[in-house]
């Protein structure tokens, strides 16, 4: 079938103004679609997340828009038409990941007429990367990164019409465009970023770099989502940013963390809020406070450590010390005495001695971590600590393993304390691994499977605990 596009006039066309420039290229690809499925276009498309919280909300905004522009979703890439990827950049790994998926779909580049391989998220931010991909994945036609997702559509269009690699990545944007459509994976939970991007500038983490500086959401906004969301059958909320404590310092008399979580807290109908992360430097008494009065809160505080040298955190740029962070368990720990307190540890930091390495021990024997997530220093190009003297890869390993027999040690004080105990929990999904038992959350994140079918999956139960497993718990409706 032949049809005839002006493409100069249809961007001559388009609103100036967002959303609404975007809503506008959305009708405009649907359009094309709708003519190409009369010959055989299927018009399916997948977005796979590659990173974080943050890039899985991306994701659902990318589904989102594809949707309305007529596309349908699946969950076979060897079905889609266009397979989109949101990348993480934060250790070598995920890149490589990328690489290996990128490969994979060659083939099916290859034998699908008109598909579209797109890759955005933090890895694009980076020079380099950007400029292998184009060269080494000629069949990748898609490439923008983490500040103009929003664009989709527009990009979409213009390489749906052109038949060429689109690309457009920009280093930073203070825009934050509201009211985009958005496929959440879950009814009844959902997530909601308050703030993008990070000004703490940590020696080792290249974020700031590839998501720019913090710009924070109106508060209005905030809560008109979190609004809709419980409107739409949502029991849980999660609040994201890469440091959700210092929201609304880049807004002169804005509302605080605190302030902003109280109000989403008391919203009528909401069951439970959780919020993703926390930096110690900014966690203050007043948030303390506010998770103490308020039970739907998440009784659950991930609180990184990174190390537990002074010396290191100063390295780190960290901005607080192994002595004010205890002190800051110490006030969690006696203000919500039921909270699991989880963290995130690097081993192996630049110039990290036994010494070194000795507090960082220390800190976890004394705050009891339910868990600790560790990771071995990884060496990201284009941060301050990849030109630090690196520390030899056989002593970091060997520290590794000890942290982790610590780490082990620790946490397995903690099993056994809510069993016995009815609690509440939410059911997520069925289990994979035992057929008749669904999975679920209590409230202080930790998992509980029990019997049970899909039709409970959304639903609010009380469990009673009957067998702790370490990590999880098994138990039986009460």
């Amino acid at each position: 079938m032949d049809y005839i596009i002006d493409y100069k006039e249809i961007i001559e066309q388009a609103p100036l103004d967002e959303p609404a420039r975007q809503y506008y290229f959305m009708d405009r690809v649907r359009e094309l679609v709708e003519i190409r499925k009369l010959e055989g276009y299927k018009a399916h498309c997948m977005v796979e997340v590659m990173g974080c919280q943050m890039s899985a909300k991306d994701g659902e905004k990318l589904l989102g828009i594809l949707e309305k522009c007529g596309y349908t979703v699946t969950e076979d890439d060897w079905d889609a038409d266009i397979v989109l990827f949101t990348t993480c950049t934060v250790r070598e790994n995920a890149n490589q990941k990328l690489y290996g998926r990128l490969g994979r779909l060659k083939h099916q580049y290859e034998k699908r007429d008109g598909m579209i391989i797109g890759i955005t998220g933090c890895m694009m931010q980076e020079k380099d990367e950007v400029e292998g991909i184009c060269k080494h994945y000629p069949y990748v036609k898609l490439v923008f990164g983490t500040h103009n997702v929003y664009k989709l559509a527009e990009l979409l269009y213009k390489s749906l019409v052109t038949g060429k690699r689109t690309v457009e990545v920009i280093d930073d944007t203070k825009l934050i465009v509201e009211d985009l459509p958005s496929d959440r994976k879950f009814k009844f939970k959902g997530s909601v970023n308050i703030s993008y991007g990070c000004n703490n500038f940590c020696t080792y983490c290249i974020v700031p770099y590839v998501r720019g500086r913090e710009k924070s959401r109106n508060a209005t906004d905030i809560l008109r989502e979190c609004e809709k969301l419980i409107e739409d059958g949502c029991l849980e909320i999660m609040l994201l940013g890469q440091n959700v404590n210092s929201y609304g310092n880049d807004i002169p008399g804005s509302t605080t963390f605190p302030e902003l979580l109280k109000a989403v807290a008391e919203l009528p109908g909401l069951k439970r809020l959780r919020y993703m992360t926390s930096n110690p430097k900014d966690f203050s008494d007043e948030l303390i406070e506010v998770m103490r009065t308020h039970p739907n809160i998440e009784r659950h505080v991930h609180l990184p450590l990174q190390s537990g040298s002074s010396a290191i955190l100063k390295r780190m740029n960290r901005h607080y010390t192994k002595e004010s962070y205890l002190e800051l368990v110490r006030k969690i720990r006696k203000a919500i005495p039921d909270a699991t307190l989880t963290t995130d540890i690097i081993v192996g930091f630049p110039g990290e001695t036994e010494e070194d390495f000795q507090d960082t021990i220390d800190v976890v024997k004394e705050c009891r971590y339910d868990a600790a997530y560790t990771f071995i220093y990884s060496k990201r190009t284009g941060t301050p600590a990849a030109k630090f003297e690196q520390v030899p890869e056989d002593i970091v390993k060997e520290r590794f393993d000890r942290l982790l027999k610590v780490v082990q040690e620790s946490s397995a004080e903690n099993e056994n304390r809510d069993l016995g105990k009815v609690m509440e929990v939410l059911v997520e999904d069925v289990n994979r691994n035992q057929e008749g038992y669904v999975t679920g959350r209590l409230s202080n994140s930790v998992l509980v499977h029990f019997p049970g079918d899909k039709s409970l999956i959304g639903t609010m139960q009380m469990v009673k605990l009957t067998e702790s497993k370490g990590f999880y718990y098994f138990g039986e409706i009460a």
